[in-house]
């Protein structure tokens, strides 16, 4: 029997794993080891539900990697042995699989998403849902435990309590909600009609938004791009992130003289969007749009985002548009843990963002949804074409950096998370001797600090990365040649700590 480093395969509320040797990586996720998971998450959830195994119902899905449907089928095969029936999405995206816990007519005890979002094709991993949401870190970690004891033949199945499987079309289901979502909103049967709207898929699971959303809505999809479902993801990584994958989808917009692009990742929890002149909306620009479209449904709110913002963003929130910017910590669990934190607190907090394209909105469960995130910009699209307005109009005062730079230093030691951290602390002495560099007083995670003109007329960030080896640096000025000034001056206190790869910056700076 394989050796599992059972711990290994957690990646922070998420399990991350090899399951493919094609990548010349070793093989750790293996259908024997999604099968034994599979068994151990229906075993966690009737606990969490205090029901039996056999009571349970548990939907199941997965996105277009090449390893989909051999581990789906191994995690239905784990479900099933302990007795709970499932329900099996097929093809799906993760939002998706959550609003099946939810959704009028299902409401399934748990679901578990196949997906590892944006990773190389040689990746899997499991995502898992109850009615409250994505599960934390630590249900990850008991969900393990189990898997170790029933993979080591301390928990068995009964062989008579096999559970039961049907398959249903859920993202169907799904795009109907978003379909009714906008029409109520807009009160228009076909409120895109008009409208051309390219939708890039990257081969990934979003393919479905083109026809069953955009064009029952009206929209001319003509020119979409990478709709069908491929593992080997041919044409580009599925990654609103991805500077190959955003220029792919501006030259589309370009070339079909679209009113607006989309783009998502491979399992639509992430999303961006490309204006009429092929400008990409995203990082910054998409969180600034968002803000504006919730700011404008009601002033004040707060905006929660990751550490990694713009000061021209905090700007345009709270100068612009009457809210309130509070940075948190990298992670999309963390954001949106920190907003559901600030309204029970009685703090009005609507939206939870990343620069990575993860959304969550108050109004739909707090859930990182790709498509519901697009949903809302389509119905500010509809609204302010009456206007004879369009939405690029409504970031038009985002102040944007006219440099930015991220390093990622990696910390060549095992014991990392000391090192970094050691190295953080001493940043805040060597930022008290640097004239114009003052420490950002409200900060979550690393140090932040803010550089006056003339010594790099900007920013940067020092954080430690939540799972892997690394310190990542973001750098932003305004002026020319700001970055560079900024990295060099931190390049002299972090020669000081020979753990640290510090090559990237070095060869940045003799450019």
């Amino acid at each position: 029997m394989q050796k599992v480093e059972w711990k290994k395969l957690q990646n922070g509320s998420d399990i991350r794993g090899v399951a493919l040797a094609d990548g010349g990586n070793p093989v750790n996720l293996t259908t024997d080891v999604v099968k034994t998971i599979g068994s151990a998450f229906a075993l966690w959830l009737a606990d969490k539900k205090s029901k039996e195994v056999k009571e349970l119902s548990i939907s199941i899905g997965h996105d277009s990697r090449l390893t989909a449907k051999s581990l789906s089928a191994a995690a239905i095969d784990g479900i099933t042995d302990f007795g709970a029936d499932v329900v099996n999405c097929n093809l799906c995206s993760t939002p998706a699989m959550f609003m099946t816990t939810v959704t009028e007519g299902h409401e399934y005890d748990g679901a578990v998403m196949l997906t590892a979002s944006h990773l190389p094709f040689d990746r899997n991993g499991m995502k898992f849902f109850t009615r409250e949401g994505g599960l934390e870190k630590q249900d990850i970690s008991k969900i393990l435990e189990l898997s170790e004891k029933i993979y080591n033949g301390e928990i068995k199945p009964d062989a008579n309590k096999k559970g039961s499987v049907k398959d249903i079309d859920f993202v169907s289901v799904y795009a109907e909600g978003l379909v009714a979502k906008i029409r109520d909103a807009t009160e228009e049967e076909k409120p895109l009609e008009g409208f051309k709207i390219i939708v890039d898929a990257g081969n990934g699971a979003g393919g479905f938004f083109a026809d069953k959303v955009l064009e029952v809505l009206g929209a001319d999809t003509n020119g979409s791009q990478f709709l069908d479902p491929d593992g080997t993801f041919p044409n580009h990584i599925p990654n609103p992130e991805d500077k190959e994958a955003m220029e792919s989808i501006c030259d589309a917009v370009i070339k079909k003289n679209a009113d607006l692009g989309i783009i998502f990742d491979t399992d639509v929890d992430r999303a961006a969007v490309v204006d009429r002149f092929g400008r990409d909306i995203n990082r910054n620009r998409i969180i600034a749009l968002i803000s504006a479209i919730v700011l404008g449904e009601r002033k004040g709110a707060t905006i929660v985002t990751d550490s990694i913002t713009s000061e021209g963003l905090k700007k345009f929130i709270e100068e612009d548009l009457g809210g309130v910017h509070h940075r948190f910590k990298r992670g999309y669990k963390n954001v949106i843990n920190e907003a559901i934190r600030l309204n029970e607190e009685g703090t009005y907090t609507p939206v939870a963002i990343e620069t990575s394209g993860h959304c969550a909105l108050m109004e739909n469960y707090f859930l990182d949804d790709g498509a519901y995130l697009i949903a809302k910009i389509l119905i500010q699209m509809a609204k302010l074409k009456k206007e004879n307005r369009t939405i690029d109009q409504l970031i038009e005062n985002l102040e944007e950096p006219k440099e930015e730079k991220e390093f990622r230093m990696k910390i060549n030691l095992d014991d990392f998370k000391e090192y970094g951290q050691k190295v953080i602390d001493g940043l805040a002495d060597y930022t008290k001797e640097q004239e114009g560099w003052i420490v950002e007083p409200v900060n979550h995670e690393g140090i932040r600090v803010k550089c006056h003109k003339g010594n790099g007329d900007g920013w940067f960030l020092l954080r430690l990365s939540l799972h892997d080896p690394i310190l990542p640096l973001n750098i932003e000025s305004d002026s020319d040649g700001g970055v560079k000034v900024i990295a060099k001056s931190l390049l002299e206190y972090l020669e000081h700590y020979d753990k640290l790869d510090l090559s990237g910056i070095k060869s940045f700076i003799e450019e």
